[in-house]
């Protein structure tokens, strides 16, 4: 089941980024992660904050800053399973555009929102963490975005 975040799931919903962003994210030092640790839990509550659980155990969630998807975590014993897909398309149904970032040494992820209709706008640079980036997009009318900038 999917259902909006309450002030009672903070503290795993925190666990869970915590945990992903390390896992995933290798190549950045694991204190960066830690040390927003706190910080992300009082974001959580003001953003747009969608859990994915089966009997009462969250197993992931997705989070929006209105169209900009601030990211998907899903625990990693549970990864592979269409969570992540069902997050994404739990918010697909509710926006006409979204947009994200994504380190380019994710691949993984890269992939992921490729086969979900996503497409390279542009490459950047993440300011906090000096890694490359890029902005993906998905537009509900088509791929008018798509074949623009395509990277991959």
């Amino acid at each position: 089941m999917i259902r909006v975040l309450e002030e009672k799931d903070v503290d795993t919903v925190a666990k869970i980024w915590l945990e992903t962003n390390i896992k995933a994210h290798g190549f950045i030092a694991s204190n960066y992660w830690k040390e927003h640790y706190e910080i992300i839990k009082d974001i959580f509550l003001q953003a747009e904050v969608y859990v994915y659980e089966i009997e009462k155990e969250i197993m992931g969630f997705i989070g929006l800053d209105k169209e900009h998807i601030e990211g998907i975590f899903v625990l990693d014993q549970y990864q592979k399973r269409g969570i992540g897909k069902a997050l994404l398309n739990h918010v697909k149904a509710k926006k006409e555009h979204l947009s994200l970032n994504v380190y380019q040494k994710n691949l993984n992820a890269i992939l992921f929102y490729q086969r979900e209709g996503f497409c390279v706008q542009y490459e950047d640079v993440d300011k906090n963490t000096g890694e490359k980036e890029y902005r993906m997009v998905w537009n509900r009318l088509g791929s008018n975005l798509q074949n623009e900038g395509n990277l991959l």
